[in-house]
């Protein structure tokens, strides 16, 4: 009864096979980040270890070439 019900809560990934982690992608990195313009934990993106540190090196690269905001401080 207990393992039902565990494998009912999974979720799909959040990375389809026909989408590539590329610096370029940034629509596909937003959901990724923040409101704030910090990159999410892999417990809330659900990814696996690999994907996570191709998103957080994509994220970095798309920020350095001024894609993607460092911060996301409207104050």
């Amino acid at each position: 009864m207990n393992k039902s019900r565990r494998s009912s809560r999974r979720r799909s990934p959040s990375i389809r096979s026909d989408e590539t982690i590329d610096y370029k992608n940034i629509s596909l990195l937003r959901r990724f980040v923040s409101e704030q313009g910090k990159i999410l934990s892999r417990r809330m993106n659900r990814l696996t270890s690999k994907q996570q540190c191709l998103v957080a090196t994509a994220v970095k690269r798309a920020r350095i070439l001024a894609l993607l905001p460092f911060s996301n401080n409207e104050i």
